[in-house]
C-alpha cells in the first residue's frame, strides 16, 4: 500500500474509533449541552450544574466533557465551552491593561475563511484565502495536503470593514477552476494554499505555487493574480518549477522575485531556482486596467540555495536596491542584486540555530527606505531579537518576554512594532501537538518602542499559532486572524459557513484623544523625489507624515512591510507640501497608506497613494 493510501486508511480508522466511542457518550453529551458553559475545564463540577443537577450528576457531566476532549471528537459543547473559557480568561487578564497605555482588543467576530493567507488591498478591503477543509476536528489535520482530486481546492473571500462584521460584509471570490497535474484530471478551484505572494505596482496580488495533493506537500506551478479593482482572478503561465512554501518580494523595478519552495516531487525537494514575474520580455503592470493574463515568468542567472529546511525564507528589498534573503538556517543569508542577477554572501546569524516560523521586519530609517532588518521569533528557547544592517553584520537586540514561534510582527504608523499570535511549536500551543489548550502567554501581545524596548500587553481571544496572520488597517486598527485548528476548536456553530474568526486590536495610539485629519491626497501616481500636496482640516496637529506599505502575509512571512517618513517642506493653511521618497529603492512602486501623525504619534485614518 502506498504511503498516501496508508495515511488515508489510518485516518479513517481513527475517525471510526472516535465516532464509536463518542456515540456511547452522545446521550449524556446532549444533556450536558443543555447547561450553559460557565467555567474552564479544570476537573471540577460547575456551580450552576451542581445547583441544578446535584453534585453527583454534575460531576458526571464534567467527566463527559473531559472524555470528549480526550477522544478528539470535539462536540459542539466542547467548542462553545472552550470559547467561553477563552473569553473569560481574556477579560480577566486584560482588566490589568489600560487601553491608553497598552491598547485593547475591541472586537471578535466570525469569518467564512481560515485566512492562512491575507492581503490588505488598496481598495480598503482585505483578501483572505486558504483551503476547503477536510476535518472539523481540531485534533486532526484539516488541510488537504495529501488529498488528490476535487477535494484539494482553494477558496477566497473579501472582507469589507466598511460593511461591518456580519456575514454580508464578506464576499466570496473563488479562484479559477483548473486541473493540476495530480493524475486525476479533475477541475477544482486552484489549490493555492501554502503559496507565496506579493504586490504588483498596480495594486494586484501575485500568488505563486500551491498544493498538488501528495508527497507531504508537493509544489504546484500555479501563477495567479488577484485584481482588487474588478475583484477577480487571472491565470498566468505556469512557473518553471513547482513551489510549496515559497517566498515572493517586490523588487525596485516592480517585478516580483520568487524563491525557494518544495517542488512537485514532494516535501524536502526544495528548488534553488529564482523566477521573476512578469518575465523581462513583458512590461511591468503599472495601470489598474492592465491585468496580467497568460504572462510567463523567467529565471535569473543566479540561484538561491536556501535548502530543504529553509521554506518561506524572509525576503526584503532594502534601500540599496538589493533583495535580502534571510533563511531559517543561520548560515543561509544572502543579498540578491535583481539587476546584475548576482548573489552576495552575508554573515551568519549569530544565534547559530535554525529558526522556524518566526517573523522579521525591516526597521524604519526616517526619510529613506529601510537599511536593516530585525529577525525575531522562530525559536521558543530564545527571546532575543537580531538586527542585520545592509552594510554591516548582525547585532543582538533587546529580547522579548519569552521565545515564541508562529508570531506575526507588524510595523505600525508610529514606527513601533507589534507582535501578535504565537505558539510553542508548529501545532503545539504549550500542551502538546494538536491539543488546542494554550498557555496564556502566547495570547499576549508585545510592543516595541523607538528605543527598542519590549513590553507585554493584553491577551487576544484565541490562541493563534500555525497559519496565523495580522495586518494594519487604514484606520490604524490591527486585524488578527488565522490558525484553522484554533478556529475549529472555538467555532460556536460548526455547521454554518462561518468557520473562521477575526479579532480587532486597537493600539494605544487610538486611545490618546482626537486624531489628525487627512482630507485629500493626489488622485494619480506620484513621482519620486518631487513634492506633492495633501489637505488637512487639522494642520496645527500634524507633526509628521509617513508611508506605511500594505502587507500580504502567511506563515509568519511578511515581505512587503515598509515605513518611510515624508518631509513636510511647506505649510499653507490647510495644505501640506510633502516631499516624495528619493527613489524606487526607498519605496518600490505600488500603493501605500499615507498617515498624518500628531506630536504623540496618534495617526489619522490613512488615504491611499501610489508611486511609479
Amino acid at each position: 500500500m502506498s504511503r498516501i493510501k496508508r495515511r488515508s486508511a489510518d485516518r479513517a480508522a481513527r475517525r471510526t474509533a472516535r465516532r464509536t466511542a463518542i456515540s456511547v457518550l452522545a446521550a449524556t453529551a446532549a444533556l450536558v449541552a443543555a447547561v450553559p458553559a460557565a467555567t474552564a475545564h479544570d476537573g471540577s463540577a460547575r456551580p450552576e450544574e451542581r445547583a441544578a443537577l446535584g453534585a453527583e450528576h454534575a460531576q458526571e457531566h464534567t467527566k463527559v466533557r473531559e472524555q470528549l476532549l480526550e477522544l478528539g471528537g470535539y462536540s459542539q459543547l466542547a467548542r462553545i465551552d472552550s470559547l467561553n473559557s477563552l473569553t473569560r480568561s481574556q477579560a480577566d487578564v486584560n482588566a490589568r491593561f489600560h487601553p491608553k497605555a497598552f491598547g485593547q482588543f475591541a472586537e471578535y467576530f466570525q469569518s467564512p475563511d481560515f485566512a492562512a493567507h491575507i492581503a490588505m488591498l488598496p481598495t480598503g478591503k482585505v483578501l483572505l484565502f486558504s483551503f476547503e477543509r477536510m476535518e472539523t476536528d481540531p485534533t486532526e489535520e484539516p488541510a488537504p495536503t495529501n488529498t488528490l482530486g476535487k477535494a484539494n481546492a482553494g477558496r477566497a473571500f473579501l472582507w469589507d470593514p466598511r460593511r461591518g462584521t456580519g456575514a454580508d460584509a464578506f464576499k466570496k471570490v473563488t479562484p479559477p477552476e483548473l486541473v493540476v497535474p495530480d493524475g486525476t484530471g479533475e477541475k477544482r478551484p486552484a489549490p493555492f494554499f501554502c503559496a507565496g505572494h506579493a504586490f504588483l505596482p498596480n495594486g494586484m496580488v501575485g500568488v505563486f505555487g500551491g498544493n498538488l495533493g501528495y508527497g507531504g506537500g508537493a509544489g504546484a506551478k500555479l501563477s495567479l493574480v488577484f485584481d482588487p479593482w474588478t475583484e477577480g482572478w487571472s491565470v498566468n503561465k505556469d512557473m518553471e518549477v513547482g513551489r510549496w512554501y515559497p517566498s515572493v518580494a517586490t523588487a525596485p523595478d516592480g517585478r516580483l522575485l520568487i524563491m525557494s519552495g518544495h517542488t512537485d516531487q514532494g516535501w524536502g525537494t526544495s528548488t534553488s531556482v529564482i523566477e521573476r514575474f512578469p518575465a523581462k520580455s513583458h512590461p511591468v503592470p503599472f495601470e489598474k486596467t492592465v491585468i496580467p493574463r497568460d504572462v510567463p515568468t523567467d529565471t535569473l542567472r543566479v540561484d538561491a540555495p536556501f535548502g530543504a529546511d529553509s521554506d518561506y525564507p524572509h525576503l526584503f528589498t532594502l534601500r540599496d536596491g538589493k533583495v535580502y534573503g534571510l533563511g531559517r538556517h543561520a548560515t543561509r543569508q544572502w543579498a540578491f542584486d535583481p539587476v546584475a542577477e548576482t548573489r552576495t554572501d552575508l554573515p551568519a546569524r549569530p544565534d547559530g540555530v535554525h529558526r522556524g516560523y518566526g517573523s522579521a521586519v525591516p526597521l524604519p530609517a526616517g526619510l529613506r527606505g529601510p537599511d536593516s532588518v530585525l529577525v525575531l521569533g522562530g525559536d521558543r528557547d530564545d527571546p532575543n531579537t537580531y538586527r542585520l544592517t545592509s552594510g554591516g553584520g548582525w547585532e543582538k537586540q533587546q529580547p522579548r518576554a519569552f521565545g515564541r514561534t508562529q508570531d506575526d510582527t507588524l510595523l505600525l504608523p508610529d514606527a513601533s512594532l507589534l507582535t501578535v499570535n504565537g505558539a510553542h511549536g508548529i501545532r503545539d500551543y504549550g500542551n502538546g501537538d494538536y491539543n488546542p489548550k494554550s498557555e496564556l502567554k502566547y495570547r499576549q501581545i508585545e510592543t516595541r518602542n523607538a528605543l527598542g524596548e519590549w513590553k507585554l500587553g493584553p491577551a487576544q481571544r484565541l490562541p493563534r499559532g500555525y497559519h496565523s496572520n495580522a495586518v494594519v488597517l487604514p484606520d490604524g486598527r490591527i486585524m488578527v486572524t488565522g490558525d484553522e485548528l484554533q478556529q475549529l476548536a472555538n467555532d460556536p456553530k460548526i455547521d454554518d459557513d462561518m468557520n473562521g474568526s477575526i479579532e480587532i486590536f486597537e493600539p494605544a495610539y487610538l486611545h490618546q484623544g482626537g486624531r489628525p485629519a487627512l482630507d485629500r491626497v493626489p488622485d494619480g501616481p506620484l513621482r519620486y523625489d518631487t513634492a506633492f500636496s495633501v489637505g488637512t482640516s487639522t494642520p496645527d496637529k500634524v507633526k509628521k507624515a509617513v508611508l506605511l506599505a500594505p502587507t500580504t502575509a502567511t506563515h509568519s512571512l511578511n515581505t512587503s512591510q515598509r515605513h518611510v517618513e515624508l518631509s513636510i517642506v511647506r505649510r499653507q493653511g490647510n495644505n501640506l507640501r510633502l516631499q516624495a521618497p528619493p527613489s524606487a529603492d526607498d519605496v518600490p512602486p505600488g500603493y501605500y497608506m499615507l498617515f498624518l501623525l500628531d506630536e504623540n504619534g496618534v495617526p489619522s485614518a490613512a488615504k491611499w497613494v501610489s508611486f511609479r
